[in-house]
């Protein structure tokens, strides 16, 4: 391992471990047909920062954040990434909520203008608009650019509450056009695996399902947002009804019994397991409360004990070592 990777999992290792127990403040209101407050409550200090969201290092002139790739990305140094973009914009809009004052107004509406902007977005009559990451996915063997039903969901929000903010029809439309993609396969370029399971959106796409779950849980957000605006959209209410169940369907197979894991890849070059880190188990832990109190359904809060149950140091040691030989295999270490 070189010198630079280990001081990575180092500094991972160690952030991890200060990780929240929980990551975000769940909204008080999570059905009002007025969208406000997101279904966590980013914070712009703390995103803008490079807390929430490591990754971010640079801003372009309108604030949009720009992403330093991943460490197994070779070819790019930066890189927009509408997911960052996304988380970002709605903390933004998080402030504006605060302050109602027009500069910060202003702001948010730069992220809205940017998922508007025809240069940053793929069209086509028959996958509507998509949001591609233009750096590859070396884990996935995805060269790029890919579609992410995640940056599906962030735009959406984003736009959505533009849409509300201002009364221009034109964030609305470009809202709509972007739920297309869920209703197609990933092969045919659009986000979702089709799967015994049903309908998973994928966070990451590639030639096979990588079924990442926390992915998946924010994908819906966007699509249950844009139900709350347009709440006669029968598309779009369908596409969220069935995240739900397979949400449903598919828990149980997340959970290592001491651990949750990350995905569910079975790809002949991926680990056979791979474990959450302590962040992304606790976070699963937030989502699903979440998902208990926007649904109702009893699945999400056993989980959410279960994994809550599961966040103990002697686990998090035992997980590490599973850890560690998964991101030997896919050329992280």
């Amino acid at each position: 391992m070189s010198l630079k990777k280990k001081i990575f999992m180092l500094n991972k290792l160690i952030v991890d471990l200060r990780s929240p127990k929980i990551h975000y403040a769940i909204s008080e209101d999570l059905h009002s047909q007025k969208l406000g407050y997101y279904y966590f409550m980013f914070k712009e200090e703390l995103v803008a920062a490079g807390k929430n969201q490591r990754l971010i290092k640079q801003f372009d002139k309108n604030g949009i954040p720009i992403n330093k790739t991943y460490i197994d990305v070779r070819d790019k140094e930066y890189v927009y990434f509408p997911i960052s973009i996304g988380q970002l914009g709605l903390a933004v809009f998080h402030t504006y909520l605060k302050t109602q004052r027009d500069a910060d107004k202003n702001r948010f509406l730069n992220f809205c203008n940017w998922f508007a902007d025809e240069n940053n977005f793929d069209y086509s009559d028959k996958l509507g608009i998509r949001w591609l990451t233009d750096v590859p996915l070396p884990q996935y063997k995805n060269p790029g650019p890919w579609q992410s039903a995640f940056s599906q969901s962030r735009g959406i929000s984003i736009l959505l509450r533009g849409y509300q903010l201002t009364g221009n029809d034109m964030y609305a439309k470009l809202a709509e056009q972007a739920i297309t993609s869920f209703e197609i396969p990933v092969d045919n370029g659009g986000v979702t695996s089709f799967t015994e399971f049903g309908p998973f959106y994928e966070e990451y796409t590639a030639s096979v399902p990588t079924l990442v779950l926390n992915g998946m849980i924010f994908s819906l957000c966007g699509i249950y947002d844009f139900v709350r605006v347009f709440p006669e959209n029968i598309k779009a209410r369908k596409i969220f009804d069935d995240g739900i169940k397979t949400l449903e369907n598919i828990l149980p197979q997340y959970d290592m019994q001491f651990w949750s894991k990350y995905n569910l890849c079975k790809a002949d070059w991926y680990p056979s397991v791979d474990p959450a880190t302590i962040g992304y188990q606790r976070l699963h832990v937030n989502q699903l409360d979440m998902l208990y109190k926007l649904t109702g359904k009893t699945i999400f809060k056993q989980y959410c004990d279960i994994f809550s149950e599961q966040d103990s140091l002697i686990n998090a040691l035992k997980m590490y070592r599973i850890k560690l030989s998964a991101l030997k295999k896919i050329g992280r270490l």
